[in-house]
């Protein structure tokens, strides 16, 4: 993913220079600058896996998300609307999100594998969760369903 990711960005980063789109090519510059910080962080293989990439990209959707809502909160709307452009641009490159509903099954086959039945094996629950959603669910979207069907 990530050498498809990084050139993908490359040649949009060109698109949006060529297109003169500053908020585009602001997002795009953050995503980028946020893949190579990963890719030479000390420690690195050497590239940037799927699962990695997914995740660096929710952070930066995050972040903005979280950052359109202060200035919000601010009152300062012209910056907020900017954040929530950037966001926009980010969620192009992140996976589909799973449905609730699909959520709910992928929790209730795991409960089922590991004969979860209450709120002690909610750890070992999430984290298998986590694997199979492969970065298509939110971290707390996950916590959620799980504790409300260990709870009932």
């Amino acid at each position: 993913m990530a050498a498809g990711l990084t050139e993908r960005i490359d040649a949009d980063i060109r698109e949006a220079m060529r297109a003169r789109d500053r908020q585009r090519l602001d997002a795009l510059r953050a995503i980028k600058s946020a893949l190579m910080l990963e890719l030479t962080k000390e420690g690195g293989a050497g590239g940037v896996d799927e699962a990695t990439g997914t995740a660096i990209l929710r952070k930066l959707h995050k972040q903005r998300g979280e950052s359109a809502q202060i200035y919000r909160d601010q009152g300062r709307e012209d910056l907020a609307l900017e954040e929530e452009g950037q966001a926009a641009v980010i969620a192009d490159y992140l996976p589909e999100a799973l449905t609730t509903e699909a959520l709910g099954a992928i929790v209730q086959e795991v409960i089922l594998e590991l004969g979860a039945g209450s709120m002690a094996d909610m750890g070992r629950v999430v984290g298998a969760v986590k694997e199979r959603a492969a970065g298509r669910a939110d971290g707390a979207a996950i916590a959620a369903e799980v504790k409300r069907r260990l709870s009932a």
